[in-house]
């Protein structure tokens, strides 16, 4: 980090608690969403006009291109946002400063036949897709891969089901965590189609290639090779503005995989309750868990992720307004559109402090194995009751599960297990056993003495999963 920046003297959180606990990805979003960067984009967009314009004319020399790029990186945004001062309009003075330091033969096509939205959109496209190309997506497949490494690393581990923040039937951990591979794995891949949808535009103050049809015949063809330098396609159809929706539809599909993500961190601190106990994440030696409780060790990470969603995630609401503006143009969207940099800024640190979340957490595969065995409420192993009624279902028996429902029942008022007072039924238990025996499980007393061993599909789910999405992340930016 910048040693001359004091931290203290911000303003926003990100810039201060966030930017140095995730230094090393608030250095990367820098390089793409900040002030500078802005500018600096902005500023190559200028460029590629120019050599737009000269290869249109058949003047675009290697030497030129050269000593155009070489301007575009030597942008100062300090003297921009001086020239502003004078200028009070940000894109114009951005060509004032440019036209004194491109060669003065080509000084008269900088910004020739643009609008400042032919600029500003483009250039934000531009800084959007390099930004989720080479932050966003590293981070998130980091994570995903790291959930799968879970998922498969777990996929037999036995851990009691819940709904309703009740236990249910059994599952496994790793076909716990597999949900999150799957859910974030596709917003993961449709992030990165949608970052390479973005669009830009050289069509004008209302989109009707006005200006530009004064230059050239064929005012598409500038277009495309303005936005070919710059790596992107035009819009369909422009106003002043590049239709909203493809930035629109990244950003909400960005805020999807932010609630995966708090979803996940829920999960994980839930688990980490005293009482359930069965995940823990890493904790140093230094870290102190209370001001007041030194044998504390809160799951603040993950608290954190889901606190960094709740400010996050409502902005979603301004994304959506600023899909409106009036006929061709109004300027309603100017000042709402800049805190898009501040969204990904807190979404990326959410990403990053989550992945190193799982990669260090671990399973106490103990404790899940006591919780399971404990399950079913008041009734010890009680979590076997949905198999005994759909087997004895399948032996014929039409109220099977009001038989298995009065078993229950006397196992609670008995306190001794399911599987005890199951068995002593010989009938019910037979019929059961026989429907067992039909599954290729001989022993039914084995079966309904062990719930670790109704878990479905579970771990092969959990396997498929993990395998599935870990390959589908090689094409993912690392």
């Amino acid at each position: 980090m910048n040693a001359s920046r004091n931290i203290f003297l911000n303003i926003s959180p990100v810039d201060h608690r966030y930017s140095v606990s995730e230094a090393d990805v608030f250095e990367k979003l820098s390089s793409y969403i900040s002030e500078q960067a802005a500018v600096l984009s902005c500023a190559e967009a200028e460029i590629a006009l120019i050599k737009a314009h000269l290869s249109v004319r058949g003047g675009l020399s290697p030497e030129m291109e050269a000593r155009l790029d070489k301007v575009a990186r030597e942008i100062d945004p300090a003297v921009v946002y001086a020239e502003e001062e004078k200028t009070r309009h940000n894109i114009r003075a951005l060509v004032n400063v440019m036209k004194d330091m491109v060669p003065q033969e080509v000084a008269p096509l900088v910004h020739l036949g643009a609008t400042s939205v032919d600029i500003l959109d483009t250039a934000l496209s531009m800084r959007m897709r390099d930004c989720v190309q080479s932050v966003l997506l590293p981070l998130l497949k980091k994570l995903e891969l790291s959930l799968c490494a879970i998922a498969k690393r777990e996929a037999g581990t036995p851990q009691v089901g819940r709904t309703h923040g009740q236990h249910a039937v059994p599952v496994t951990f790793g076909f716990a965590v597999a949900e999150y591979v799957s859910r974030l794995g596709k917003s993961i891949l449709e992030i990165q189609r949608l970052a390479g949808s973005l669009k830009g535009k050289l069509a004008g103050p209302v989109g009707a290639y006005n200006g530009p049809s004064m230059i050239v015949k064929d005012p598409e063809d500038l277009e495309r090779r303005y936005l070919g330098y710059l790596g992107l396609n035009p819009s369909e159809h422009s106003t002043q503005l590049v239709e909203p929706e493809y930035l629109l539809r990244l950003l909400l599909e960005c805020n999807v995989a932010f609630g995966i993500i708090a979803n996940l961190a829920d999960d994980l601190r839930n688990l980490q309750r005293s009482e359930i106990g069965e995940v823990f994440e890493q904790f140093s030696s230094t870290q102190v868990g209370s001001s007041t409780m030194p044998q504390k060790r809160n799951p603040w990470n993950s608290e954190h992720v889901k606190s960094l969603w709740k400010a996050f995630a409502p902005r979603v609401m301004t994304f959506f307004m600023d899909q409106i503006s009036e006929h061709q143009r109004d300027l309603s969207n100017s000042a709402s559109q800049r805190f898009i940099a501040d969204y990904i800024a807190g979404f990326a640190m959410a990403v990053s402090r989550m992945a190193s979340v799982v990669a260090g957490l671990q399973a106490d595969r103990e404790r899940m194995a006591a919780n399971l065995a404990d399950s079913g409420g008041k009734v010890k192993g009680g979590v076997l009751a949905e198999p005994a009624y759909i087997l004895l279902a399948e032996a014929g028996v039409s109220d099977a599960h009001e038989v298995i429902r009065k078993i229950t029942l006397e196992a609670e008022k008995s306190g001794e297990t399911f599987y005890a007072v199951l068995s002593r039924d010989r009938d019910t238990f037979s019929r059961i056993s026989s429907q067992l025996g039909k599954l290729g499980i001989a022993d039914a007393d084995g079966f309904f003495s062990n719930p670790a061993r109704y878990r479905g599909l579970a771990a092969e789910k959990a396997e498929s999963l993990a395998e599935k999405y870990s390959r589908l992340m090689e094409g993912v930016p690392s």
